[in-house]
């Protein structure tokens, strides 16, 4: 099994910026893609952006050039640096780890956007 555990959404005014963070524990050997995901007023929950063990990225159209997502497989953790923060952007973010062709998903924190 694969815990995550996430940390740093808040309450943010329009233009600002968060840094969100997601360490796994337990088996974390072997652990291949990590993600961010959002759920967010009247939507499913939606990818953000992903990386690869190796370091390639994909992001959502409507975050390309303000989200930075990166990792470090040494500590096991997943970040997501987020700038120019939108009121749209206002959900509840989840971290995913895939292990074994398994997702195990982090509990997911609340970001707020202001206008």
């Amino acid at each position: 099994q694969v815990q995550l555990a996430e940390s740093g959404g808040g309450l943010v005014q329009a233009g600002g910026s968060l840094r969100l963070s997601c360490a796994a524990s337990g088996l974390t050997s072997s652990i291949s893609d990590m993600g961010w995901y959002r759920e967010t007023e009247g939507k499913q929950r939606e990818l953000v952006a992903r990386i690869s063990r190796p370091g390639a990225t994909t992001y959502a159209d409507a975050v390309q050039g303000r989200f930075t997502i990166s990792r470090d497989n040494a500590k096991i953790t997943v970040s997501l640096q987020m700038n120019n923060l939108k009121p749209e952007d206002t959900g509840v973010y989840y971290c995913k780890m895939q292990r074994n062709g398994r997702d195990y998903w982090g509990q997911g924190t609340q970001v707020t956007v202001s206008s």
